[in-house]
């Protein structure tokens, strides 16, 4: 097994752990503390979490069919000892019902690890998945693929891919990020998660249906249908959403041929860009941020978009010692 499947394996057992003790409703102040530690150390958690949350609610609906069938047992006899760690932490007798066949059942959940792939700065990556359907990663990607009978699952944790999705209605294709869920049955499509909580989603060809997840105790947000053209930007913090049509949405994925596409496009956000496929530490003055800029640039070009930055817009770039950059406003002249 390679170190990303061990690092999956071991994230789902703690993600399992505390779904068992947030269903038995006895965290300590103490508890919940160290749940806030353990979502912020990595966003993949919080799915994992709400996975396992959302099976054990299906799960309770058919525990008694499996009982009465005499199913309930012969599951929790095939858990194995990885599984029973979890379940011995659980809380009550329906923590342990649930840990168990959750972890020991591949048939209800997974029926397969899911596959993990991830890139690092400055990569991209093509492959192609066992349905036919090809993902294009961007840098600073991760991502898990599963592939089940009835529907075929990606979850992106971080950064942009872009899928031409095979058609085959009776699986569709899902692809879920923190803050929403994308589905199709086949068409061409590109999906970021920018940072602090923004996705957006581009529609090149065919349509998709989007499911932005909001924040908890905040209103539901109702589905909305992408046809070819469209671009949804969701803001799960603000719980702010907004569909356009872009002038060119083949911009957009110019990341796959190396370059990117400004078109008064605020400071801030296009230095977020190559701050995210350079794996870069930039921040930007607020009087500087919301500068437009435009241009098509080279993606692996850092120090010449920097330069090309100070030479279009009013501002100046400082490099500290620790390898940052801040961009300020340029002093007027007198």
């Amino acid at each position: 097994m390679n170190p990303e499947n061990r690092q999956s394996i071991t994230m789902d057992d703690e993600a399992l752990a505390w779904a068992v003790r947030l269903d038995g409703g006895e965290l300590t102040d103490a508890d919940r503390a160290a749940l806030g530690v353990w979502l912020g150390r990595d966003p993949a958690h919080g799915w994992r979490l709400a996975h396992h949350r959302q099976f054990f609610a299906q799960l309770r609906g058919t525990l008694p069919a499996m009982a009465a069938a005499g199913a309930l047992a012969t599951e929790m006899n095939n858990a194995d000892a990885r599984v029973r760690r979890p379940v011995r932490r659980a809380r009550g007798a329906w923590g342990a019902v649930a840990a168990a066949l959750i972890m020991g059942v591949g048939a209800l959940v997974w029926r397969a690890q899911p596959e993990r792939i991830a890139t690092h700065s400055g990569q991209r990556q093509s492959l192609t998945l066992t349905d036919g359907s090809r993902a294009d990663l961007n840098a600073q990607t991760r991502l898990t693929v599963a592939m089940e009978r009835d529907r075929r699952l990606i979850r992106l944790e971080q950064g942009e891919a872009m899928f031409r999705v095979t058609h085959d209605a009776a699986r569709p294709f899902f692809v879920e990020t923190a803050v929403g869920t994308v589905r199709v049955t086949g068409t061409v499509f590109n999906v970021r998660m920018r940072p602090a909580g923004v996705l957006e989603v581009t529609v090149l060809e065919g349509h998709v249906s989007v499911q932005p997840q909001a924040k908890e105790g905040s209103a539901p947000v109702e589905p909305r249908a992408l046809v070819a053209g469209d671009q949804l930007e969701f803001d799960a913090v603000n719980a702010a959403l907004h569909v356009s049509r872009p002038a060119s949405v083949e911009d957009t994925v110019a990341w796959r041929d190396g370059k990117v596409v400004f078109a008064g496009t605020p400071l801030g956000e296009a230095l977020e860009r190559f701050a995210s496929y350079h794996g870069a530490a930039i921040t930007v003055a607020p009087e500087a941020a919301a500068l437009p800029l435009g241009g098509r640039y080279t993606l692996d070009d850092f120090d010449r978009f920097m330069a090309s930055v100070e030479q279009a817009l009013p501002v100046r770039v400082l490099r500290r010692g620790d390898g940052s950059l801040r961009i300020v406003a340029a002093p007027r002249a007198p």
